[in-house]
């Protein structure tokens, strides 16, 4: 087809296909082929058998009736009658039931495809084909049940056109056809054609579509590779983790792995939980502002939480309330509801704990108007104070001793030039720009490539990486103290894209798939720390990298590409 001259291929029943008769008129003409008599001379028969014996067995069943006798004494007159009745029943039934099963069928399919749009006579012109053809072509434009590999090109030219028409929504091939791949491949190249842009080089097989339906991704055309390295071990609280790292950026595994190599040869790394609480924020909206007031000191007084408590955790097995913070702003007044999630990243979660507590409060506030489930007070995938100070998700301090010789041989600095370095860059450069939780190297670079790792949301990855790093001299300026304290990790190892084949992958090689049944939300929480440790070794890499003017360097060596770039744009 080509679509910008605006013409379409219009299906061509073969010669062996051109149908004679109409396809709801098939299934009976086969039938009478097997009968000793004319079609309309047996229906005549069973017609005139049909009521006759009904009409007699009605007279009998009257005359007992009437004289007193029993209904269950029949004579065999009366029982031949009974059989004859239930023998042309049949017949009709059967003769009946298929024609209006077949013409049934012939008004599903076009129902089918939703061939319900404005397009004129072109629609109209299918639909006189969908009801005239023969019924290897109709089956043809009915949704496969089948999922095998090798798919009738002609059938799947047939429903592209029906896409790119509008026949067909893009969205809805994978219910219609039943096969995620084969709707993929249909919709791809639908595509293709529509915007005259080739796909070519965007993955197509060797993914599990099914995997992702109604959970991560919609209308997929394909899928996007990412190179993973692994970095390690990291020695972390007394455990070694092998981590997992996607990215495209080069030097950030290999920066990440002397990071892991500095920290191990120094003794490890340790790690505390601060605290584990996911949030949401209502925004509700009164008539006046005292009565916004009310709301908030009632939600903010002790003796209310219980209660509050009971009707938010009724929504899961793992949420459970913390505490819910207030505040006014006018007449509208925002709720930051914390809550534990187990071992989920818990924004569904929470969110449905919050619609519970907001139905209950309208009870007793029926001047509430809810606005919106977020009020953006969560805050959610945006910088903001209040998860810097607050904290969401796992908030989770990080910190490690480096030896001296091990800052000489493995980084090539010392403790003094990475100290001064430290406040310069990460704490006073970080304030001149004005930063928010971005008081760091590179803690972003790390959080993004084991989110993606591992099946996180990657959006999260902005207030995931609030961190502040600091060095300081210890042991009479010996060794160099260095740690990351990052209040707002948020990750989860079920839902979302976790169970994923290769992110599902990533968890296990890092311990921490699916759900912990002993302690629930212990794999999240271990995630978390192993996410800050990474973050620490890479924060220690890099600042060395800068402080030896090693950083350049190490770009240039594996960070840019040595193939040719026209050659490849070719």
């Amino acid at each position: 087809m080509d679509v910008r001259r605006g013409t379409s291929k219009t299906l061509q029943p073969s010669p062996t296909e051109q149908p004679s008769t109409p396809p709801e008129s098939t299934a009976s003409a086969k039938a009478s082929d097997a009968l000793p008599l004319p079609l309309y001379l047996t229906n005549s028969i069973f017609f005139t058998l049909f009521f006759s014996v009904a009409y007699y067995l009605l007279l009998r069943w009257r005359d007992k009736i009437r004289n007193s006798i029993p209904l269950h004494i029949v004579t065999f007159s009366e029982l031949a009658a009974i059989l004859s009745l239930i023998a042309s029943f049949i017949y009709l039934l059967g003769f009946f039931g298929i024609d209006f099963v077949q013409s049934f069928i012939v008004r599903a399919s076009n129902e089918a495809w939703d061939l319900d749009v404005d397009d004129g006579d072109v629609v109209d012109d299918h639909r006189h084909r969908l009801l005239t053809c023969s019924p290897s072509i109709a089956d043809r434009l009915i949704p496969a049940v089948s999922s095998d590999e090798d798919e009738d090109e002609d059938e799947d030219e047939e429903i592209v056109d029906l896409v790119i028409r509008g026949a067909i929504p893009s969205y809805a091939l994978e219910e219609k056809l039943g096969d995620c791949k084969r709707a993929v491949r249909i919709r791809r190249e639908a595509l293709q054609r529509i915007t005259g842009r080739s796909l070519q080089g965007l993955p197509l097989d060797g993914f599990d579509y099914n995997s992702i339906l109604k959970q991560c991704c919609e209308m997929p055309v394909g899928y996007v590779q990412i190179p993973v390295g692994i970095a390690g071990p990291l020695l972390l609280d007394r455990f070694e983790y092998t981590v997992p790292m996607a990215t495209t950026e080069g030097c950030l595994v290999a920066s990440t792995n002397r990071g892991f190599k500095g920290i191990y040869a120094s003794g490890g790394a340790t790690s505390t939980i601060l605290r584990d609480a996911m949030t949401r924020a209502p925004v509700v909206r009164f008539p006046s502002a005292s009565r916004a007031c009310h709301l908030k000191f009632f939600i903010e007084d002790p003796s209310n939480f219980q209660t509050l408590a009971h009707e938010f955790n009724k929504s899961s097995n793992f949420a459970r309330l913390q505490g819910v913070q207030c505040s006014v702003a006018g007449k509208n007044l925002y709720m930051r509801f914390s809550c534990s999630t187990g071992d989920a990243m818990g924004m569904n979660m929470v969110s449905k704990g919050v619609e519970n507590v907001l139905k209950y409060l309208q009870s007793d506030y029926p001047d509430m108007d809810v606005i919106g489930i977020s009020g953006n007070f969560c805050s959610d995938k945006k910088p903001a104070a209040v998860n810097w100070i607050e904290g969401r998700g796992k908030s989770v301090v990080c910190e490690a001793i480096i030896k001296e010789e091990v800052l000489k041989k493995v980084f090539r600095t010392n403790v003094a030039t990475l100290v001064e370095l430290n406040m310069l860059k990460n704490l006073a450069g970080s304030a001149v720009a004005g930063a928010l939780g971005g008081f760091n190297a590179h803690a972003s670079n790390i959080v993004s490539a084991i989110f993606i790792a591992t099946g996180q949301d990657p959006a999260q990855n902005v207030e995931s990486s609030h961190c502040i790093t600091m060095m300081e001299a210890v042991n009479d300026g010996q060794d160099l103290h260095i740690s990351v304290t990052m209040p707002s990790i948020e990750v989860g190892t079920v839902g979302g894209g976790t169970q994923l084949a290769s992110q599902s992958a990533c968890l296990n090689l890092l311990g921490v798939k699916g759900a912990s049944k002993e302690l629930p939300g212990s794999n999240s929480r271990l995630l978390a720390t192993i996410v800050a440790g990474s973050v620490l070794a890479g924060e220690l890499s890099l600042m060395a990298a800068i402080a030896s003017g090693q950083l350049v360097k190490s770009h240039m060596k594996y960070n840019r590409s040595s193939r040719d770039v026209c050659k490849v744009a070719s």
